[in-house]
């Protein structure tokens, strides 16, 4: 069984989670509400998989970097992982990208000001 793709995931979500810690953006800025939004929008993630499974959308790809086990039909291990990753990494994104607009907007006010 290959590991690949789920460490890559696993990797990945750690290097965004230090992003996150070194610029205070989502977990360590609020851990009780990045916790809950991380939650919903795996769930979130989670149904619109199942309706694309049961509307016979989404499948399963076999390959030698996936685990192969599967949490329901057409459901690998990876794919919570995966939806975890993307809700983390899109709301770092978010909190990065309003951040840096904030700054700007002040900066710009700062120098109207003087």
């Amino acid at each position: 069984m290959g590991v690949v793709y789920l460490a890559s995931l696993l990797v990945s979500l750690g290097c965004m989670l230090l992003l996150d810690r070194r610029f205070r953006l989502f977990f360590w800025r609020d851990a009780l509400s990045a916790s809950v939004v991380t939650v919903v929008g795996l769930v979130f993630f989670l149904v619109w998989d199942v309706a694309g499974i049961a509307g016979g959308i989404f499948f399963r790809g076999e390959g030698a970097i996936a685990t192969g086990i599967v949490l329901a039909p057409e459901m690998p291990l990876e794919e919570p992982v995966f939806l975890v990753f993307l809700v983390v990494c899109t709301m770092i994104l978010y909190t990065g990208a309003v951040r840096v607009l904030g700054d700007l907007r002040r900066r710009r006010r700062a120098e109207r000001a003087s």
